[in-house]
């Protein structure tokens, strides 16, 4: 029976088709409960047109490229806990004030850095219409709504400059959806009342009851124009009554803010509408330093131990000739004599994207390169290397002047311009017309004439003009003349005057059509010129230089008009001239032994396609001095060339290979720095990413001294090309950054209580982007009233960090020697520090290389960013006079003296010059880098440091 059932030969002789329907099988099956699955999730290609896959590409597309919407909801949502709401709530809505900021929309507030937990002012408001008369601010209106009756609403809201309402299904802040605003651009506004200039100010219908509260907050936000308002209105749908303001009796507060610290920010509400995603980078931002760079990063890295590099290069003692140990510096003129390091490869701190009209970087202005062209950069290709190609012409009937004529045309190779000839006395002021004296011969036939040769023989040949004779009035007739020698020669046109009896009457012969032959047609084409389009001449001045006895003579009625159309001829006749000496075409206007220059914007431009040109090479940054420019401040670092850094890194690497023989192999350049000593030889930084044998990725940075080379200066051969000499590399002893050193971040404080805040969570991020346990945190404080400084550290998760209570007012200079004297360590670096900045990630691996004890302070220039700007889109300027953010060694600190605490009491501003002269003065130099990502946020100083 079973055998029957299950025959086991045929079975096996069967297996594979077994094997593959089996799978087959499989394969429905999965396939029918993912589509199961797809129409549980909303995704069923018959009801979402774009597929359930295309659903599955975008969720992995956005994972890839985006951080996920719901951790970022998560950071936010699981600190919500409900307030307890009170009926003396009623009758006003809470509304937050962040000033001085600038921007026109929603968006640009919310790039705000103390956006939505921080403003600046906390208040209430007992009705949805504001009107603060104040600008550069932004606001945000919470609490909650109370409907007065039952059924289906349209809310409205109006404003200048942007604005956007939101609303809860209920009363948790969890659930607002964007129902209606103004504008996204930050250019759109409408007048106070005005409800329906955009679809977007009016929302749909919106089913609300009287029995609930609906949480709701505004948005808004205006610039430094207007007056500023804003106003939110609603309607009972299918009613007359228009839309009228919300007022206090249908509007509450969230909760009771009175007597709350600044700090105190576990009653704001925080929402989608004050939490959407803003990446830090953006990849198509518009400044190419917020591009991911390998320098951002390399700390990461494992160090090379410092074994393997003792021995590679000799040892050299470090004197750089540009120190000033002993030499008394003048007041305030130490930052003259910083000098700036060379960096390769480009970090891209050129704010390129800050370049408009204004720049520094080229020699002339970018409105004189805009209408004089760039022919300073450009190298004209000569006329072997130029297509033979005619040039693209105005009018498609065109002819050769030649054929009709009999002239000589100028090749393509001659730029199609005529080269002007010598000036003679003979010339009539204008090399254009030929005059010659009038025979008795001129109603005659044309003929050739003998001439002498002249300069313009090798020049196109111009029309003939001679003197009137008594016959130009009788009939034209043709003169018999003997065959001349010249006949097999080039014809030289002889042009004769048109008589005042001439009734346009052909008399068997063909003339060169004139500029009053309008009604002629003789055959054939003339010549089109560039000067067809000819301003119009002074009729005044040509009037005065007419003879007086042909002036209103009526004997010859179109003689002046006559004149002025010959006039008018020639010049149209006229080729373009060039000008050797400038290289640029030009058109002169002759007006009767006068010259007037053709405007520039009436003549009709030549096209050619095919002219082209040669280029050399343009490293505008490399081309820098390092001396600091205080009027420039978008340029950025000095950029060193690759033909000079690259052999310093391949030298030091072969030095390398010998001492190590296969150990370590390069990977990439990281960073070179470079600072210059003419005199002894330069100094570099050489931080490069090697692999070792087992192929593990290594960090080298190391600094290396390039000697210059001794004895007298040969007189050079310029016959024979000289071979470069190998760089002379050494170790300067002494000279070498300590990777363990403790780097003390301090800052004095008073009454900041936001930009406190935000300076001890930039630590926190800090902290847990580099797990860099050797940076402390000390904060000395004038006894700040409008936080706790303590129990915002305490609360923190700094790893270490130091407070320091002071009294009385605040001093800039007595709270950071405050702060030094906290550190216990001197061979540890304090870094004298700002409150409001924010801080690229490398910032102390970037402090502890740069500083070297005994030697070398770090004084890094700090982008400052605009008013509206946010770290992200890095709009604002390098703040080169600054040297108040100084990174040095305690001993060497203690050595010049440290902080002038008697001078600078009351005031702040000057102290960091004049440290800065005493350091230079100790015979320490001074690291002077723009630091990437490195920003000084924008702030008012009104209000600061309140006594």
């Amino acid at each position: 029976m079973i055998a029957a059932l299950f025959p086991m030969k045929k079975l096996r002789r069967n297996s594979k088709f077994l094997l593959f329907g089996t799978i087959l099988l499989l394969g429905v099956m999965v396939v029918f409960h993912e589509m199961d699955l797809t129409e549980e999730l909303g995704l069923n290609p018959y009801i979402d047109d774009n597929g359930w896959w295309r659903a599955m590409v975008d969720k992995v597309f956005s994972e890839d490229h985006q951080t996920d919407p719901v951790k970022v909801s998560n950071a936010w949502r699981s600190n919500y806990t409900p307030p307890t709401w009170k009926p003396e709530f009623k009758g006003r809505a809470n509304l937050h004030a962040f000033e001085d900021w600038c921007g026109t929309s929603t968006a640009a507030l919310r790039k705000n850095g103390h956006f939505p937990l921080y403003p600046h002012t906390r208040t209430t408001v007992k009705k949805l219409a504001v009107n603060p008369k104040w600008s550069n601010y932004g606001l945000r209106i919470f609490g909650y709504l109370h409907p007065h009756t039952d059924g289906e609403f349209s809310i409205a809201v109006s404003s200048e400059d942007n604005s956007e309402f939101w609303l809860s299904t209920d009363d948790s802040p969890l659930n607002v959806k964007l129902l209606a605003w103004v504008g996204k651009t930050g250019t759109e506004w409408a007048v106070p009342g005005e409800f329906d200039k955009y679809a977007s100010q009016t929302s749909g219908p919106i089913k609300l009851s009287s029995q609930r509260r609906y949480f709701f907050e505004v948005l808004y936000v205006q610039d430094d124009k207007g007056t500023g308002h804003v106003e939110v209105a609603w309607k009972l749908l299918n009613q007359d009554f228009g839309f009228t303001i919300i007022d206090s009796k249908h509007i509450s507060l969230y909760a009771s803010e009175s007597g709350l610290l600044p700090s105190d920010v576990s009653t704001i509400p925080q929402t989608a509408a004050s939490h959407h995603h803003i990446p830090s980078k953006q990849p198509g931002a518009t400044a190419d330093m917020l591009r991911e760079e390998p320098r951002d990063t390399f700390y990461r890295v494992p160090l090379v131990s410092s074994n393997f590099l003792k021995g590679v290069l000799a040892d050299c003692s470090y004197k750089p000739s540009y120190t000033l140990k002993g030499v008394r510096v003048p007041r305030y003129q130490g930052i003259h004599m910083v000098r700036l390091s060379y960096i390769y490869p480009n970090d891209y701190t050129r704010l390129t994207h800050m370049e408009s009209d204004e720049t520094c970087i080229y020699q002339e202005h970018p409105s004189d390169m805009k209408t004089n062209g760039f022919s300073k950069y450009i190298i004209p290709d000569g006329p072997e290397e130029k297509s033979t190609t005619d040039f693209a012409k105005p009018l498609q009937d065109e002819e050769e002047a030649s054929d009709l004529t009999g002239t000589k045309s100028v090749p393509n190779d001659e730029k199609d311009h005529v080269v002007r000839r010598k000036k003679s006395v003979s010339d009539d002021k204008e090399d254009f017309p030929v005059r010659k004296k009038k025979s008795l011969l001129d109603d005659a036939e044309y003929f050739p004439v003998r001439r002498r040769k002249s300069v313009l023989d090798d020049k196109e040949d111009f029309p003939v003009r001679r003197k009137k004779s008594m016959l130009d009035d009788k009939e034209y007739f043709p003169v018999r003349r003997r065959k001349s020698v010249l006949d097999d020669k080039e014809v030289f046109p002889v042009r004769k005057r048109k008589s005042v009896f001439d009734d346009k009457k052909d008399f068997g012969f063909q003339r060169r059509r004139s500029v009053f032959d309008d009604n002629e047609d003789f055959g054939f084409r003339r010549r089109r010129s560039v000067r067809n389009d000819e301003e119009e001449f002074d009729a005044e001045a040509d009037q005065k230089e007419v003879w007086p006895g042909l002036r209103n003579n009526p004997l010859f009625p179109d003689t002046y008009s006559r004149k002025h159309l010959r006039e008018k001829e020639i010049e149209k006749n006229m080729p373009l001239q060039l000008d050797l000496k400038m290289s640029t075409p030009t058109a002169k206007v002759v007006t009767r032994g006068r010259m007037r220059k053709k405007r520039s914007e009436d003549k009709l431009q030549v096209i050619n396609w095919n002219d082209t040109f040669q280029v050399s090479y343009q490293d505008l940054q490399a081309l820098q001095s390092d001396q600091v420019n205080f009027g420039c401040n978008l340029v950025g670092n000095v950029q060193l060339s690759s033909s000079e850094a690259l052999p310093l890194v391949k030298a030091f690497m072969d030095k390398l290979e010998a001492k190590h023989p296969g150990l370590f192999r390069l990977g990439r350049v990281i960073n070179v720095v470079k600072r210059v000593d003419e005199v002894r030889g330069s100094r570099y930084l050489l931080e490069l990413e090697v692999i070792d044998s087992s192929g593990k990725l290594l960090r080298l940075s190391q600094y290396i001294y390039n000697l210059n080379r001794s004895g007298r200066r040969r007189r050079r051969d310029t016959t024979v090309k000289e071979l470069k000499p190998p760089p002379l590399l050494c170790n300067p002893m002494g000279f070498q950054w300590n990777p363990a050193a403790t780097v003390h971040i301090i800052v004095p404080v008073k009454n900041q209580a936001r930009w406190v805040q935000q300076l001890i969570t930039e630590m926190e991020r800090l902290f847990k982007e580099t797990q860099d346990t050797n940076f402390n945190l000390i904060i000395t404080d004038y006894s700040s009233s409008d936080m706790d400084v303590k129990k915002a550290l305490e609360k923190s998760s700094l790893y270490r960090y130091d407070y320091l209570k002071l009294s009385g007012n605040f001093e800039r200079s007595a709270g950071l020697q405050a702060g030094v004297d906290l550190v216990k360590e001197k061979h540890s670096i304090v870094f004298l520090c700002d409150l409001h900045l924010h801080f690229p990630s490398n910032i102390i691996d970037a402090i502890r290389t740069h500083c070297v004890e005994g030697y070398m302070a770090f004084a890094p220039v700090v982008m400052r960013l605009d008013c509206g700007a946010a770290p992200y889109d890095a709009r604002g300027f390098w703040e080169v006079q600054g040297f108040g953010l100084l990174g040095i060694y305690k001993s060497d600190l203690e050595a010049v003296g440290g902080m002038n605490t008697k001078e600078f009491k009351d005031t702040w501003g000057g102290e960091d010059w004049e440290l800065l002269d005493r350091i230079l003065e100790g015979g320490l130099d001074v690291e002077r880098i723009y630091l990437r990502n490195f920003y000084h946020n924008f702030h008012s100083k009104r209000g600061m440091w309140v006594t």
